[in-house]
């Protein structure tokens, strides 16, 4: 398997009239095709705007995104999606990279029947002609769960339940076959039982359309069960990003652990109490010079407040911003 995207330096900044928030700080990483990349942290880390900035949908003002390369590889050609033209990303989003967002309420139009929805981005990005994008349309609906496919194209996002609005936001994001599908907590708003569905709805679409998925959430559950990889952030930036069972069986950064131990284990016959990490996330407002999250560890020593750590690649694709090493429990010889 190839990358399909490779993001370079990424730093993206808001304008406001309290000043520069410093929402994303030099973030890197890279997808390969076919495969499911979970990005997790706490609310404010970063998560969302690291993947609106690279289909560039931060609204500006007051956003800017500052630096950075988002090279995304097509049918063999490479193209760097932050210096594109408008008119090729309008191609490029919906066509090869679908977004499923957060709440299907704002994503989906109130005034216009779900069939209509979908066969916009269809007749949009794929030029057929309207008969044929209705039938595809249903053939959609039909993939994505939805009962009385014919019947419902009719329908308005009024008339559907919270989980079935975003079968169709979901309908809409693979309409066109994408290459990557990005997921931006698209199971927040659903009760336990419909998470379960989407999250199995994620996994038999991407086998079937053979496209790689961006998870963002802030369940790390949920990533155990769907991602080959996790990508956790912290600040705007990356502390950790490993195989998901390399992460969970052996984390690096302190932040990683303190997310782990707030979660309920199942399997352990003795109840323990859930940890909780002390303190709040950095203000992005004040430029970080020193580790953003020197102010909430257990082992931050000197020179977390002298420098901000790089990534540090600790084993087989697994990489850690840390200078404190907590299998030797020692600072890292770097």
């Amino acid at each position: 398997m190839g990358k399909i995207l490779e993001v370079k330096n990424l730093v993206t900044k808001f304008y406001t009239s309290d000043g520069v928030v410093n929402a994303i700080n030099g973030v890197s990483f890279d997808l390969e095709e076919g495969e499911t990349l979970g990005i997790v942290g706490e609310s404010g880390s970063g998560k969302s705007v690291t993947m609106m900035s690279v289909l560039r949908l931060i609204p500006s003002p007051p956003g800017k995104i500052e630096e950075g390369e988002a090279i995304f590889t097509s049918f063999g050609a490479s193209h760097d999606l932050l210096t594109l033209d408008e008119t090729a990303m309008r191609d490029v989003r919906g066509g090869q990279i679908g977004m499923v967002f957060q709440d299907p309420i704002s994503t989906l139009n109130p005034i216009m029947t779900i069939g209509e929805q979908i066969s916009e981005t269809i007749t949009r990005h794929l030029r057929v002609s309207n008969d044929e994008a209705r039938q595809q349309t249903i053939k959609l609906l039909t993939q994505v769960g939805i009962p009385d496919p014919e019947l419902r194209y009719k329908s308005y996002p009024f008339q559907f339940s919270g989980g079935m609005r975003q079968r169709v936001v979901i309908a809409i994001a693979i309409a066109c076959s994408p290459q990557i599908i990005i997921a931006d907590e698209p199971t927040t708003a659903l009760d336990v039982t419909i998470q379960a569905q989407i999250v199995d709805l994620f996994k038999r679409l991407s086998e079937a359309l053979n496209a790689a998925v961006i998870w963002i959430t802030h369940d790390l559950g949920v990533v155990a069960g769907i991602a080959e990889r996790v990508l956790v952030m912290y600040g705007g930036r990356i502390a950790e990003i490993a195989l998901v069972d390399d992460l969970y069986e052996h984390p690096q950064h302190p932040y990683t652990v303190g997310l782990l131990g707030a979660l309920p284990k199942l399997d352990e016959e003795e109840t323990k109490r859930l940890v909780s990490i002390r303190g709040a996330p950095p203000d992005l407002l004040i430029p970080l010079k020193h580790c953003p999250f020197s102010w909430r560890c257990d082992y931050a020593f000197e020179r977390c407040w002298e420098e901000i750590p790089p990534q540090i690649k600790v084993g087989p694709r697994h990489e850690v911003s840390c200078f404190y090493d907590l299998e030797k429990g020692g600072p890292r010889d770097v």
